[in-house]
């Protein structure tokens, strides 16, 4: 039989062997709790998941609205290393990156008539081709719907309906080239009513003649503005009836197309209204006989004054706008 003092020993031991159970099952239920918690496949899917974000920005194709405009070697250098950084980048990172460097409008999306440089410029403006085709009309004395009156200058041209804009394109100097490569320089003296479509130019047979055999009737053409660097100064002329109760009053020999034409009143400079046939009217009289402003599309303003109120006569003045 066990003695008491064994039989105590024994107690001791089975007590110091459950608590030993006691702590390693609870050591391993904090090292499965500390496991669950540690990222895992699901740190994994939330990556899989960011990546095609960051893609589908990237292919979204882009919607500028004009060609983004060349780039000289700084600027396409600096462009080379934005596009690295980009790459290099966080999805979330790349993705505003895209954003960012969307193409912008460029300069050449719009004419630099638009970005100020002829702030009255109509349809026809700097630095834009247009495309047509040419025919050829007999111009006679050279007078047309512009009512400059008779010319030896037969390089002249009448211009279509739409483009002509109520007589705004009246005296316009343009540059016409053929597909030969055959090019020529005519003044706008004329109208050419429908059938003429948006962009032809009815050229005298004179002016036919230098780009293609006149057989051939109508051509394919191009065609820009002119500002000539040669041209002498302006002239003014007041239609015939004019009086200081009604006046026209036309400009002549002017070197850009005129927007716009003000007299002097006595509250102030009056801006008066265009007609098809070329000439502003005042028709209550205000300003007939006074200094008037006239303005070129590109905005430069020439005062003329002591013009005398003489019906029918062009009377020339010291000014011109400048060549552009």
């Amino acid at each position: 039989m066990q003695t008491a003092r064994q039989a105590a020993r024994q107690r001791r031991r089975r007590q110091r062997l459950m608590m030993g159970t006691t702590a390693l099952t609870t050591a391993g239920i904090l090292v499965c709790l500390v496991m669950a918690m540690l990222p895992g496949p699901k740190a994994e899917v939330g990556a899989d998941v960011a990546a095609p974000a960051a893609t589908q920005a990237e292919a979204a194709p882009s919607t500028p609205t004009s060609p983004a405009p060349p780039m000289d070697s700084s600027h396409a250098a600096a462009t080379a290393t934005a596009t690295a950084t980009a790459a290099t980048a966080t999805p979330t990172a790349t993705a505003v990156g895209t954003t960012t460097a969307a193409p912008q409008p460029s300069a050449k999306a719009t004419p630099r008539a638009a970005a100020g440089t002829a702030p009255s410029a109509g349809r026809i403006r700097p630095g834009t081709t247009y495309k047509g085709v040419a025919t050829a009309y007999a111009a006679g004395d050279g007078n047309g719907a512009c009512l400059f009156g008779p010319s030896d200058d037969l390089m002249i041209a009448a211009m279509n309906t739409t483009d002509y804009e109520s007589s705004r394109a009246c005296g316009a100097h343009v540059r016409v080239s053929a597909a030969s490569g055959a090019s020529i320089t005519v003044r706008i003296t004329n109208e050419c009513p429908l059938p003429c479509a948006p962009g032809q130019l009815d050229l005298s047979e004179k002016a036919f003649a230098k780009l293609a055999d006149p057989k051939l009737g109508r051509i394919p053409i191009s065609w820009s503005l002119l500002s000539p660097q040669a041209s002498g100064t302006i002239s003014v002329r007041y239609k015939t009836g004019s009086s200081p109760h009604w006046c026209g009053i036309q400009v002549i020999d002017h070197r850009n197309p005129v927007a716009r034409l003000e007299v002097r009143t006595t509250t102030g400079w009056r801006r008066l209204p265009r007609t098809e046939y070329n000439y502003f009217l005042s028709a209550d009289g205000s300003g007939c006989g006074g200094a008037m402003r006239i303005t070129d599309i590109y905005g430069e303003q020439l005062t003329v004054d002591g013009i005398a109120l003489l019906p029918n006569v062009a009377q020339p003045t010291r000014f011109q706008f400048a060549p552009r």
